[in-house]
């Protein structure tokens, strides 16, 4: 069985044709297509099953590694930028380094043709199976059923990203036998409707009695209801969404579970994103999500997610000193005080946006930015051991005390040169849910040392954001109260402050509980997008005043004013050491398509978003399926 599982992974990761890199027509010759042909690595169950399971590994990818997709997505919204301020490479002046022919697929550039890339080779991996569904012999037409509808669901997954990400793209349905060069895009909306009609028929016969990291009825609905919103189909939304909220097995997660139960000084919050409880068959909120265990072989990301790599600042070389001059912080693993095991050795890529680490906070109580689960740069200590044995006493003094708040005219909040790269160095971020321990720990664990964020199953859906959706199609509806009743079943579990005044239910409103709630599970501009075009579709007012329309949404658009209104530093133009400045415009709604997608379409066309060049070589998108 390993074997065959090894072969469908070869054979669909084969044959893409759509990616950053070209269409290679060098790779379908006839000894490969011998070799991985379905008609022998696709004629049973057990083939089919392994292909969806590659199909899981490839979601995957974007929340782990170095530099993550999922940052691209976070830096074209109102959470965060790229911190990374040591190069002038990263997308950072998003209007000079987003281009068609720019590098698009890179750690210190950006991920915007790894998406490309990867979620066509989803769609492939889908198409591989639905279209040899028929092969193997099944035990019932429900387990043919739940397979066809678990493809559906993998397929409608990647359009759903690639049309807010890239607008209208060449629609594929079914698997390729030979190299193409004449694809055509299709309008988003006709993609998003056959999207939506998988979706019924995988919610119809995709049963919730999956293992974990399998596709489940609750993720299928989930989905279709952003689909739904997608398409500004408000009723069916709310209905899919009530398909996961209302008499079925999931739910918050609002009382103690698993690991960390018994840790009186945690709360639930916490014990909801331990590595070792998102998989536990009672926790109930876990609709969809993919594992990722360094005890499985063959089943874990090399270096495991690097999550506190990416989005805790680089505390450690922030030449943070005492008022005589002296080093303030180690990062050393075995320090007496080892700040570095007890929250991550970060280097800032993802630097939150003051609108996310402080300005959405409104209260005291909430426990995603209590004491202990969130993290500001003053809760570290300082801890270089050379401060015990100081000739100074007021170093002497300083060991194991808070950091003091920075502040360019406090000379107690010393740093080398008189200054402080703020970017990268000095921001809060939320502990609970980047703190990825190793289960080696200290015991040479290469994906610990330097601790970094080791390997860890990780939420894609769940039933919080669940609660969200339905009360964004509550909203779009006008039927503020049920939005609202909705928002605070997520703001109760955090023990936040419940809202009152339906009169101040806005897109707002719910943004603001999705970027407290989801930090590095949502596609954050995936979802900016979708609202922008549902404002361009139905004319409703936003809460800034202004209106929108589909023919000019990429020069006018709620995903750039949102931006500009919460972003300070795309809004402040804020300038990197290296003097590049953060950068944005009203196009980047949607993202370039690679050059090179272009030059290996020659009998074709995929159309370029308007905002880059190529635009004005667009020929109208197919308006329906052929």
């Amino acid at each position: 069985m390993k074997t065959t599982h090894t072969k469908i992974v070869l054979f669909v990761s084969s044959v893409l044709l759509l990616t950053a890199g070209g269409c290679k027509k060098s790779f379908l010759d006839s000894e490969q297509l011998s070799q991985y042909s379905p008609e022998t690595s696709l004629n049973n169950v057990a083939a089919l099953k392994g292909a969806l399971n590659a199909l899981g590994a490839n979601v995957r990818q974007e929340y782990f590694g170095d530099s993550a997709p999922m940052l691209t997505e976070s830096i074209f919204s109102d959470v965060a930028v790229e911190g990374t301020t040591d190069k002038s490479t990263p997308a950072q002046d998003l209007i000079a380094r987003i281009t068609p022919d720019a590098n698009l697929n890179s750690a210190d550039f950006n991920k915007i043709g790894w998406y490309w890339e990867e979620e066509f080779k989803g769609i492939r991996y889908a198409n591989t199976i639905i279209s040899n569904i028929d092969r193997p012999v099944y035990s019932s037409p429900a387990e043919k059923n739940s397979i066809l509808g678990a493809a559906y669901f993998y397929r409608a997954y990647h359009y759903y990203r690639l049309v807010h990400q890239f607008g209208d793209v060449p629609l594929m349905l079914k698997d390729l036998d030979a190299p193409r060069d004449d694809f055509f895009s299709t309008k988003r909306e006709v993609i998003l409707e056959k999207m939506k009609a998988d979706l019924e028929f995988a919610q119809a016969n995709v049963s919730d009695n999956a293992n974990r990291g399998e596709v489940t009825k609750g993720a299928v609905s989930h989905l279709l209801s952003k689909v739904n919103l997608a398409l500004g189909k408000f009723d069916d939304a709310i209905a899919a969404a009530s398909n996961v909220l209302s008499g079925s097995k999931y739910g918050l997660m609002t009382s103690r579970f698993g690991s960390t139960a018994s840790d009186a000084a945690k709360n639930v919050v916490w014990d909801l994103h331990r590595m070792d409880n998102k998989a536990l068959p009672n926790n109930k909120e876990t609709l969809f999500l993919v594992v990722d265990r360094e005890s499985l072989a063959g089943g874990f990301v090399a270096l495991g997610s690097q999550l506190m790599r990416n989005t805790v600042p680089a505390w450690h070389f922030a030449n943070v000193k005492t008022p005589s001059g002296a080093t303030a912080l180690t990062d050393a693993a075995n320090a007496e005080i080892p700040l570095t095991r007890m929250y991550g050795r970060g280097i800032g890529r993802y630097r939150g946006t003051p609108y996310s680490t402080k300005n959405i906070w409104t209260d005291n109580t909430d426990y995603r930015h209590a004491k202990g689960m969130w993290m500001n740069m003053t809760d570290l200590v300082y801890n270089n051991p050379a401060l015990k044995t100081s000739k100074i006493q007021a170093d002497r003094d300083l060991y194991g005390k808070p950091l003091l708040e920075y502040n360019s005219s406090n000379v107690a909040a010393r740093f080398e040169n008189g200054a402080l790269d703020t970017i990268r160095h000095w921001f809060g971020w939320p502990h609970y849910k980047v703190f990825i321990n190793s289960t080696n720990a200290l015991a040479n664990d290469p994906y610990w040392s330097p601790p970094r964020g080791t390997n860890t199953d990780w939420y894609v859906f769940r039933v919080a954001e669940t609660y969200l959706l339905r009360a964004e199609a509550y909203y779009w509806k006008g039927e503020l109260g049920l939005a609202m009743d909705d928002i605070n079943k997520v703001r109760a579990r955090a023990n936040a402050t419940l809202l009152t005044d339906i009169s101040k239910i806005t897109i707002g409103t719910i943004l603001d509980e999705r970027a407290r709630e989801l930090y590095w599970e949502e596609p954050r501009k995936t979802e900016l997008t979708r609202m922008a075009y549902i404002f361009a579709l139905t004319g409703k007012p936003a809460y800034n005043g202004k209106t929108y329309t589909l023919a000019t949404f990429s020069d006018n658009n709620f995903f750039y004013d949102r931006i500009m209104e919460k972003n300070d530093f795309y809004k402040n133009e804020v300038p990197t050491l290296q003097g590049v400045k953060y950068r944005i415009a009203p196009y980047h709604v949607l993202w370039p398509v690679p050059a090179s997608v272009q030059r290996f379409n020659a009998n074709g066309r995929v159309n370029q978003n308007k905002g880059y060049s190529g635009f004005e070589s667009n020929v109208p998108a197919l308006d329906k399926i052929e």
